[in-house]
C-alpha cells in the first residue's frame, strides 16, 4: 500500500535579541502577533505541517535564547538541523553586521558534513517600522551579502504586517527538505538495551 511521505525538519532560527524571531515564528505557524516582547528562555520551538510537493513536512522550527553570547546555546540545540534562518532588523545595523558570527556559530557547533552546501535563508525583519523610513540595511546591501555567501534566499519580512511570512517559511522548508535523505526511515517506538526497554525519546529532545 502506497502511503505519503512524512519528514521531520528541524528548522533553526538565529539572530540578535529584538529581532522579531519569536514573533515571525508566531505568524506562520499561530497567524499571530504580539506587540509584547518576552525575550526566549533558552530555546522554544513550534510545529506546523506543511506540503511540499509530494511530501507531508513536519517543521519543527527552533527560536534560541537571543542572546549575543554565541556560544551559550550548546551543541544539543543546533545538532540535526536541517536548515539554518537567520534573522536581522532591517533598522538596526548591528543586528546585520552579527549575521556573520551567527552563520559561523552555527557551522562550528552544526557541524554539518557539507558546510559549503548547507541551507541557510536570510530574513530582513521590521520592514513595517516607521513606514520603512528607519531603516539603514538597504536590499540591495543583504543580497549583496547573501550573494557573497553562496547565493542564500532572501526575503525582506514584517511579522506584524505578515509580509512575506508564508513565503519565506515555504522557502525555508523546500531548503530544508533538499537537505533530507530521500528515503523513508522507520524507527521503532522502544529499543531494547539488554532486557530493558528505553523509550525512544521525542523529537523535541535533541
Amino acid at each position: 500500500m502506497a502511503t505519503r511521505k512524512r519528514t521531520l525538519l528541524k528548522v533553526i532560527i538565529l539572530g540578535d535579541s529584538g529581532v522579531g524571531k519569536t514573533s515571525l515564528m508566531n505568524q506562520y505557524v499561530n497567524k499571530k502577533f504580539s506587540n509584547q516582547y518576552k525575550a526566549t528562555i533558552g530555546a522554544d520551538f513550534l510545529t506546523k505541517e506543511v506540503q511540499v510537493e509530494d511530501r507531508l513536512v513536519t517543521m519543527q522550527i527552533w527560536d534560541t535564547a537571543g542572546q549575543e553570547r554565541f556560544q551559550s546555546l550548546g551543541v544539543a540545540f543546533y545538532r540535526g538541523a536541517d536548515c539554518c534562518v537567520l534573522v536581522y532588523d532591517v533598522n538596526v545595523i548591528k543586528s546585520f553586521d552579527n549575521l556573520d558570527n551567527w552563520r559561523q556559530e552555527f557551522l562550528i557547533q552544526a557541524n554539518p558534513t557539507d558546510p559549503e552546501n548547507f541551507p541557510f535563508v536570510v530574513l530582513g525583519n521590521k520592514t513595517d517600522v516607521d513606514g520603512g523610513h528607519s531603516r539603514v540595511v538597504s536590499e540591495k546591501k543583504a543580497k549583496m551579502w547573501c550573494a557573497a555567501k553562496g547565493n542564500i534566499p532572501y526575503f525582506e519580512t514584517s511579522a506584524k504586517e505578515d509580509m512575506n511570512v508564508e513565503e519565506a517559511f515555504q522557502c525555508i522548508a523546500k531548503n530544508a527538505l533538499k537537505n533530507e535523505p530521500d528515503e523513508e526511515i522507520y524507527l521503532p517506538e522502544t529499543i531494547d538495551v539488554g532486557h530493558v526497554g528505553v523509550q525512544r525519546p521525542s523529537a523535541c529532545q535533541c
